[in-house]
């Protein structure tokens, strides 16, 4: 008789993989939509809790929070199952937002901020590790059309959603609304996501979290301060954080060498493909995000437009992403073959990002949105692929671990853009709107304050002249930076065309490890 302790295999029927994307799409719903919605409100939010001048802040602490974690929930991942995970990383997401909702002053929103992205780097990394459990690699591709569609979704709904909280309600209701849908989503995933559960059988690398956490830390206040104007490059603080960060990279180097189950095992850095796809995330992750980050606020202040218009006005943008995301995996899943979607995809971001460094306070609307429309058609032919091919490259007792390393350099990629060249908009804007001030007859201090505290509805009530001087202050400050972001797009173009082709995996992840046998496969044993 066979043991009663061990579970029956999970069998994977095409119905029980649809059943479980579903779960795993609640909860990536979750993340998308705060990100656009709050996107969208950021301008007004900076403006009530006056921190205009630190605005950087909100997407760096987000940021660092969720690429923290991203190793942790990979690795963990993969020696202990996915489903707890999941769970907790959404309850910890959703918490995160009423902490949001009810911050008072700018810095306590942004401790809250930073909690939220230690859920939603959970949502983000389980996910895509989930999807390679249960659908081989071979087949992954289709599985991105219902993935673009919720971005799409999100993108729709969440500046429509944001505009309308920040234009008839408050802010606060950017974070109430993340209230009922994580409830949603967590007791979707608790009662449909039915994945093994397991028990680690070597030392967790406790030392390994430990230093990569401080080295990420160190990275990002080593860039922070050395882009702040009140600090700079030449501050002895600036370099005891990059003191600190080469201290603590070293030490995580030889605590993964000497550990006996790493968090980021240092073999994953001989494989060539993976090296290659995950060079790609980071330098893409440097130019893309540093341009999402601050597009929608391009557009509400330049361009005049309402909370809602401007998060409207990305829509273009995301149809370029989900159409060519959906394009793209349903030709690799025909023909096996991935090389040719970065080449393009780089390129094609890239004469976006180029045009984009010609964008005025006077640039018509219309060609903004196809400017948009180009970029997301880029993007969406690379940011998909290059996680189905960093899984590919790797043994499936990695997939977790490998998705979490990949997605995590991208990360470290967006937050140095982030904080370098958010300090540079920000420094840049905060001179133009206090030079703007002064010269409407503001005396330093109150040219200062104006700046610290302005957002859409202060801007709106403004004299016609002195609205002009803002809406070119944020154009002459935002524009210019794509051109630092461009030599980024043409490393990763670079990058694309080294690109190593390999066979794509006929087998899922849990089948591979033999925590689950396929659809119509023999079973393990027969009475």
């Amino acid at each position: 008789m066979s043991d009663d302790r061990l579970t029956p295999p999970l069998v994977l029927t095409q119905r029980r993989v649809w059943v479980i994307f579903s779960a795993l799409l609640a909860g990536m719903l979750l993340a998308s939509l705060d990100q656009t919605i709050v996107s969208t409100a950021m301008p007004t939010i900076v403006g009530q809790l006056g921190g205009v001048e630190h605005q950087v802040w909100i997407t760096s602490a987000y940021l660092l929070a969720t690429t923290i974690v991203m190793p942790i929930y990979g690795k963990f991942g993969d020696v202990l199952g996915r489903r707890r995970l999941f769970l907790v990383a959404i309850a910890l997401f959703t918490l995160a937002s009423v902490g949001c909702a009810f911050a008072v002053d700018f810095w306590t929103f942004v401790v809250f901020r930073a909690m939220q992205g230690l859920g939603a780097g959970g949502l983000i990394i389980l996910s895509q590790a989930i999807i390679a459990d249960i659908v081989p690699a071979s087949e992954r591709g289709k599985y991105m059309g219902p993935l673009g569609a919720v971005f799409g979704v999100s993108a729709i709904a969440g500046p429509l959603l944001g505009g309308f909280f920040v234009d008839n309600l408050s802010w606060q209701w950017a974070f109430y609304i993340n209230i009922p849908v994580g409830i949603a989503a967590f007791l979707i995933a608790f009662f449909t996501l039915r994945l093994p559960n397991k028990k680690a059988t070597q030392p967790v690398d406790f030392l390994g979290v430990v230093f990569l956490s401080l080295a990420t830390t160190c990275l990002i206040f080593f860039v922070d301060d050395g882009g702040d104007s009140d600090v700079g490059w030449l501050s002895p603080a600036t370099w005891a954080w990059g003191a600190g960060l080469l201290a603590s990279a070293i030490a995580f180097v030889l605590a993964e060498a000497r550990a006996k189950d790493p968090i980021i095992p240092l073999t994953l850095f001989r494989n060539p493909v993976f090296v290659n796809v995950t060079a790609i995330g980071l330098t893409l992750g440097i130019a893309m995000f540093s341009a999402l980050g601050f597009i929608p606020t391009f557009l509400q202040m330049s361009s005049g437009t309402s909370a809602a218009a401007s998060g409207l006005l990305m829509i273009p943008m995301m149809v370029g992403v989900i159409g060519t995301s959906i394009t793209s995996g349903l030709l690799i899943t025909r023909t096996g073959r991935y090389k040719i979607f970065p080449i393009i995809g780089t390129a094609t971001a890239g004469v976006a990002m180029i045009a984009m460094t010609t964008l005025t306070a006077s640039t018509p609307i219309w060609l903004i949105c196809v400017f948009l429309f180009i970029f997301g058609a880029g993007l969406g032919m690379v940011v998909q692929v290059v996680v189905l091919v960093a899984q590919n490259a790797v043994p499936p007792a990695q997939v977790g671990t490998a998705t979490s390393t990949n997605s995590y350099f991208r990360e470290v990629g967006a937050a140095l853009g982030i904080a370098v060249f958010g300090t540079l908009f920000t420094t840049r804007l905060t001179d133009n709107l206090e030079d703007v001030f002064r010269g409407a007859g503001a005396s330093a201090a109150e040219a200062a304050d104006t700046t610290s505290s302005i957002d859409p509805q202060t801007l709106s009530q403004l004299p016609a002249a002195l609205r002009e001087g803002v809406v070119n202050a944020y154009a002459d400050a935002l524009a210019p930076v794509f051109w630092y972001l461009v030599p980024f797009m043409a490393v990763a173009l670079g990058l694309s065309l080294f690109l190593k082709q390999i066979p794509l995996s006929d087998v899922a992840g849990l089948v591979a490890r033999g925590e689950a046998t396929a659809a119509g496969a023999a079973p393990p044993e027969r009475g």
